[in-house]
């Protein structure tokens, strides 16, 4: 997979994480970037959600089949 790739599948994630948690900010999503944990905790932040809950829906947008 290259860089492309890559970076298009993490555009299909971000999109369906801002449709499932709306509140997100394309800020919120950079940082991703090596920063997992303080993702969730940003999304955590914004939505009230479990952190269980969270990671799950990370997972499966991340599981885009592409």
């Amino acid at each position: 997979m290259n860089t492309l790739q890559i970076k298009g599948n993490w555009n299909i994630a971000k999109g369906k994480l801002k449709q499932k948690w709306a509140d997100l900010t394309d800020d919120d999503l950079n940082y991703v970037e090596g920063k997992e944990d303080e993702l969730v905790g940003r999304i955590q932040k914004r939505t009230g959600q479990a952190r269980e809950d969270i990671e799950k829906a990370i997972k499966e947008s991340n599981d885009c089949g592409c």
